[in-house]
């Protein structure tokens, strides 16, 4: 909240909360409760920090309607139902603020075909080209690459140095983060009678639904034909690579450095780990759960949970792990049985 100031009556009429102190009281920034300074707001939603709300120099601290003070506090209380959401919801709220930025800094280049709606903000270095359509309340950062023929709908932030090749469709209330790059070519060659690798064409697009994030420095190739295809509420971490022609179903969540093969089709509501590989022309199922650094090898059904590379039943997994956590222990035994049958059958023949 650094160079914003809001009193703790604004605060406590936004969170629908209760004032225990000085309404008129001022914070400028954010702060953890044990670091505290006059002048910040922080929360206490777990009771291990309680101590800490007694010696904190914070202005303001947001708490539970529950907590009840075991001696004097300096700083002002805004009793709220849950001070944990209610926290989450003035951050929201601070990025709002403080992402609410409009007009057109300079230079810029935009092409005299494009369209953009109200509101806009496009940050300076940016380079929006022919045929592009941007609706209402899209924040371009600098530094941004708008191929031709891309389309942008309404409140949907594009962060610095973001790179959108032509074609590319991203819906509403997306955010595209620094170094993302959309619509590049997918990793698609065949060898000619030399064994030379030639490029196949790469003429299909990427389109993107509502309401997706994509992390810092992942990149989404086009499709050879068709499309490449983000559904709605897909969330995706930082350095995740979606190759061409893939498919991920809508409010599924992926995790840092997972890579999925072009052709793939990823299920609704599924949770994937970091670090998961994914080999091309899979189907998988809905409400998957992959665990991190698990390599998926064939086509899995819904609802199913799965570790290792190759990946299988995750509760199958973690019994063949302790297999083969104890597996010098067991051959050990096994050496020292046939040791001593050995030596049975020795005795025996003599």
């Amino acid at each position: 909240m650094q160079s914003m100031k809001f009193k703790a009556q604004q605060i406590a009429d936004t969170l629908e909360g209760e004032i225990v102190g000085n309404p008129e009281i001022e914070v400028s920034k954010l702060s953890k409760i044990e670091e505290g300074e006059e002048g910040s707001l922080t929360f206490l939603a777990n009771p291990k920090y309680n101590p800490y709300i007694y010696t904190t120099k914070a202005s303001i601290v947001i708490v539970n309607k529950s907590f009840n003070p075991e001696k004097e506090i300096t700083a002002t209380l805004i009793k709220v139902d849950d001070a944990y959401k209610s926290f989450s919801k003035l951050l929201e709220f601070y990025n709002q603020v403080k992402n609410n930025k409009v007009g057109r800094e300079n230079p810029h280049f935009i092409s005299e075909s494009a369209t953009i709606g109200t509101d806009e903000y496009i940050g300076a270095f940016s380079y929006i080209g022919e045929n592009v359509k941007i609706g209402n309340n899209v924040k371009i950062y600098p530094h941004s690459y708008i191929g031709d023929n891309v389309v942008i709908e309404d409140n949907t932030t594009i962060f610095s140095g973001v790179k959108i090749h032509s074609e590319t469709v991203i819906g509403k209330n997306c955010k595209i983060f620094s170094g993302v790059v959309i619509g590049a070519d997918g990793f698609g060659y065949a060898p000619d009678e030399n064994g030379e690798y030639k490029a196949v064409p790469q003429i299909g697009n990427v389109v993107i639904e509502d309401n997706v994030e994509i992390g810092a420095n992942s990149t989404i190739d086009r499709a050879t034909l068709g499309s490449t295809i983000i559904r709605k509420g897909v969330k995706l971490d930082n350095q995740i690579q979606i190759a061409h022609n893939v498919e991920i179903g809508k409010n599924t969540v992926i995790a840092s450095q997972t890579g999925i093969a072009g052709s793939t089709k990823v299920g609704e509501s599924c949770i994937i780990g970091g670090q998961v590989g994914i080999v091309g022309h899979l189907t998988l199922g809905n409400n998957l759960q992959v665990q991190a650094q698990s390599g998926i090898s064939k086509s899995l059904k819904d609802g199913e949970i799965v570790q290792g590379t190759p990946a299988f039943s995750y509760p199958d997994f973690n019994k063949s792990y302790v297999y083969f956590r104890n597996l010098p222990k067991i051959v050990s035994v096994v050496n020292k049985l046939e040791k001593e049958y050995n030596n049975t059958q020795k005795s025996g023949n003599e």
